[in-house]
């Protein structure tokens, strides 16, 4: 998570989010791979290079819901997406909202903190109790490993759960919040020189209150800050969830996608290659560091 900060102040807070549904990808590219994973995997890797190349982003995230359903070849072209971003110098951040107790967290964690998935980061879904954390924590302790827990999430549905007042006072998202504070201060104690806690939070940039309010709570968490383009989150919202500690903004159907908008691109009709594709998404994460950029040093 240090790494991260340290890069996020470096190359700008620009997370490039490879959730590569095969439909993103256009039929004059598709063709000339043996599979839609073949593709997805030949586009990754363009980006991928790009973006460390350019330093336009800090890290990527990858999203395995779009590997799991490509099958055992998707599950293949994940683990070498992993295995590029890491091998480019940024950081890796697998989106897998894991969330179970007991031996079965414990499994999940070594998935995906060792062996063929390996990664950097991962992100937590707490809301079947806090239990759920400590396997994945254990290995922030041993292994430098990082996770992101869900906070305040970016999708309309947060509030049937997330909002819910409580009668012991505060919403269920400030539940979970001061959770993360609590270990956050025990992470403190066990790495007494570090800058940036290896626990950080999910925090959606779709609402300005709401992101004015999970800043001053948390102001020593790193944010994980989906929303961003597509989603509608704005770059001022943004910028202030990047203020204290610090935060990573991800985007990823504005990048990846980015070529539909791409004059080049449209002009070139089933001429259509894979380097004019990785080449919109390219300018797209340098327009998007650059609007991130000067909405964090309007404040």
């Amino acid at each position: 998570m240090e790494i991260l900060q340290e890069l996020g102040q470096k190359n700008g807070p620009l997370c490039v989010g490879l959730d590569t549904d095969p439909s993103y990808i256009p039929q004059s590219v598709l063709k000339d791979y043996s599979s839609v994973a073949q593709a997805v995997l030949a586009y990754n890797k363009a980006i991928i290079s790009r973006v460390a190349s350019e330093k336009s982003g800090c890290c990527f995230k990858v999203q395995i819901a779009y590997y799991e359903a490509m099958g055992l070849e998707g599950m293949k072209v994940y683990a070498e997406t992993l295995h590029e971003v890491r091998k480019s110098g940024l950081v890796c951040i697998s989106d897998i909202k894991r969330g179970d107790i007991a031996a079965t967290a414990g499994a999940y964690a070594r998935a995906h903190f060792a062996g063929d998935f390996e990664t950097d980061i991962i992100t937590i879904n707490p809301y079947m109790g806090f239990d759920t954390i400590k396997p994945f924590a254990e290995y922030c302790t041993k292994s430098g490993k990082g996770i992101f827990v869900l906070l305040r999430t970016s999708n309309p549905g947060m509030v049937d759960i997330e909002q819910k007042e409580l009668k012991a006072g505060g919403r269920v998202l400030d539940g979970v919040g001061n959770e993360l504070e609590r270990l956050r201060k025990e992470f403190a104690l066990t790495f007494a020189n570090q800058t940036c806690s290896p626990v950080g939070a999910v925090v959606g940039c779709t609402e300005e209150s709401d992101a004015k309010l999970l800043r001053e709570a948390y102001p020593e968490l790193y944010f994980l800050i989906p929303g961003y383009g597509a989603q509608g989150g704005a770059a001022k919202i943004c910028a202030t969830l990047m203020q204290k500690a610090g935060g990573t903004v991800n985007s990823s159907r504005g990048i990846l996608c980015a070529w539909k908008k791409d004059e080049n691109c449209l002009s070139k009709g089933e001429n259509l290659t894979l380097n004019d594709i990785a080449d919109a998404a390219s300018k797209a994460c340098i327009a998007s560091k650059d609007e991130l950029q000067k909405a964090y040093s309007s404040l």
